[in-house]
């Protein structure tokens, strides 16, 4: 089959940014993209908005709905089609095809995200990955029939649609839980019910993970078979903590201290009171705080509660090198404690939304495997 370079199929076009200094440049009526706004692969709207003064006086370039639109730093391998004419920072390049009677724009939108691991092993950067213009020209973009190129777009567009379906499905049962929590015990900042309130150690035990070695990322400590969470994995989980990328070896462990599954992990530093319940024995460093309580409704009622203060804590969390909060603060939290009864209750919807969240996570998989698949039979 047919293949040329994608710099051979467009033309691109880059970027830039007006002076930020410059008032008069700001809030206009010209969209004004950056990689902040890579949510789907369509660009219809943007975080920010330029004037025609701004877009004049900077190297920015005013791009005509129906390109793709790719970051050349942060976000590598993503894509999109710009739906509207809207600017572009330095991070973007546009790509317009040269002639459509060649090359298919949903095809080479298809193409360019089946490259995205690729793309992504091509940064280069010691803390902002980035890849330079050629990476892009050389692609190799393989050129069947037109009419071939639209049926594969097509087909993957489908597989598309299907798998964000599946991940709305996921983000909706964690709306409906938060519902589910107000409509039982109320806005839990201002009590409403009139529930009773104690501190936080009152609930349960709070103690600091532990990791007393120096340096910690001594080789000696790692390798092992004894899992250990990190503040990140935390931060990033759906609610449970289901896996884990480093382990401790025995002398990691001896120098830690393993926590058991249904513990609540709380994040003190960085991320600043994000929550997961391990679903397994864990260590975790002194950046996160193990919660326990006698009864699991309880963990998950606290978990739900945090939730909603998390954004408080944050921002009133002091900060000398990042953001964090102390041991004392946690324990000190007030806490509306509905009786076990409801809290039982509570803790048997979350089950079951839970069950459901499972297979639609299986489902998920299965439309990433065919994704990937279909990527494979269409794009080697």
């Amino acid at each position: 089959m047919r293949s040329d370079k994608l710099g051979e199929l467009v033309n691109i076009q880059g970027g830039g940014t007006p002076d930020r200094s410059k008032s008069e440049y700001w809030g206009g009526q010209i969209p004004w993209a950056s990689v902040k706004d890579f949510k789907t692969t369509a660009l219809s709207t943007t975080q920010e908005t330029i004037t025609v003064d701004g877009l004049n006086s900077s190297a920015t370039n005013l791009i005509s709905a129906g390109a793709i639109i790719v970051p050349t730093r942060m976000a590598l391998g993503k894509a999109a089609v710009n739906t509207v004419d809207l600017a572009i920072n330095q991070d973007l390049k546009a790509l317009q095809i040269k002639d459509s009677a060649v090359l298919d724009q949903g095809y080479l939108l298809r193409f360019l995200l089946s490259k995205a691991s690729y793309i992504e092993e091509q940064g280069k950067g010691a803390t902002v990955k980035g890849i330079t213009l050629d990476v892009l020209r050389n692609l190799a973009v393989p050129l069947p029939a037109l009419e071939e190129q639209k049926r594969i777009a097509v087909v993957l567009d489908k597989a598309d649609r299907l798998r964000r379906k599946r991940q709305q499905a996921i983000h909706l049962a964690d709306h409906f839980l938060r519902a589910v929590f107000l409509d039982m015990f109320g806005d839990p900042v201002t009590n409403p019910k009139g529930w009773p309130v104690k501190k936080l150690a009152e609930v349960g035990s709070l103690d600091r993970g532990v990791s007393k070695h120096r340096p910690r990322n001594d080789p000696s400590l790692l390798g092992g078979t004894h899992p250990l969470i990190q503040t990140g994995e935390v931060a990033n989980c759906d609610g449970y903590i289901r896996s884990h990328t480093a382990t401790y070896s025995d002398k990691g462990l001896a120098q830690s201290k393993l926590w058991p599954a249904g513990t609540l992990c709380i994040t003190i530093a960085a991320n600043i009171a994000k929550t997961g319940i391990l679903i397994f024995d864990a260590c975790f460093p002194d950046s996160v705080v193990g919660f326990s309580a006698n009864n699991v409704a309880t963990v998950e009622y606290v978990r739900f509660w945090l939730s909603f203060l998390q954004k408080t804590l944050e921002e009133n969390a002091p900060e000398s090198a990042q953001k964090n909060i102390n041991l004392a603060i946690l324990r000190n939290l007030s806490v509306p404690l509905p009786p076990l009864s409801e809290l039982q209750k509570f803790e048997q919807i979350v089950n079951t939304i839970e069950e459901l969240r499972h297979a639609s996570r299986n489902s998920l998989n299965s439309s990433d495997a065919l994704t990937a698949s279909l990527q494979n039979e269409f794009f080697g």
